[in-house]
């Protein structure tokens, strides 16, 4: 019993020291992100002025591990996981030295990046579909990358030799914004639309509540894949 007791004791010192110095690695970089995130719409704001009062920009800090954006018709939604995370053993980063060297690199924070259609938030239409556009992991030691659709997929994801900077983050949050300006509503199928109950009709005149996303009704896992 005294083995067994010695190894449990051996493991909570190192493991969960080791999540907690991840977590608060992680809840450090997202309040950065907050920050990015506030001084982008700002200067996005400026920049756009008084072209059409009609297109709205805000920031809204949600809590301690949750942030949302209003870029023109988009929300989107920055949720950090109050979880740590460890890679899986199949994948490419251990056959670096980086990860065989000290497997304590390969445990990881995760952000993840949610975008839903602005007409959702404002009108509660809570069927609603959302999209994960994107996940940023993070380590104790700052490496970071990004996982994501089209170019958030391949632009973040040297890992074992990046560490995540302000400067970074913000390039980040750009291209989170470029690609959800250019990933736009497409008119659902005919065929999915073309019945409907009275009781449908009658909450689409007072809730709004019928279920709207951008790709709703298509395949978007394979429309959108990274190159």
């Amino acid at each position: 019993m005294s083995t067994a007791r010695e190894t449990i004791d051996k493991l909570i010192k190192e493991k969960s020291v080791l999540k907690q110095d991840v977590f608060h690695n992680t809840i450090a970089n997202f309040r950065t992100l907050k920050t990015v995130l506030h001084e982008t719409v700002e200067d996005l704001k400026k920049r756009f002025g008084n072209t059409d009062q009609r297109v709205e920009f805000y920031y809204k800090d949600r809590g301690e591990f949750q942030a949302e954006v209003k870029i023109a018709g988009d929300i989107l939604i920055f949720q950090m996981h109050t979880n740590v995370f460890q890679f899986d053993k199949s994948h490419n980063f251990w056959k670096s030295g980086y990860f065989k060297d000290n497997d304590e690199n390969s445990y990881i924070g995760i952000i993840n990046v949610y975008n839903f259609l602005a007409d959702s938030f404002k009108y509660q239409r809570e069927a609603d579909i959302g999209y994960l556009i994107a996940r940023l992991f993070v380590n104790k030691e700052n490496h970071f990358m990004v996982q994501g659709k089209r170019q958030l997929g391949y632009l973040y994801n040297d890992f074992l030799n990046t560490a995540l900077t302000k400067e970074l983050m913000a390039d980040v949050v750009d291209s989170v914004i470029l690609y959800t300006l250019d990933f736009d509503m497409y008119t659902p199928p005919y065929e999915n639309m073309q019945i409907v109950t009275v009781e449908q009709i009658q909450d689409m005149n007072h809730n709004h509540s019928v279920a709207t996303g951008k790709r709703l009704g298509f395949r978007f896992g394979l429309e959108d894949s990274a190159v």
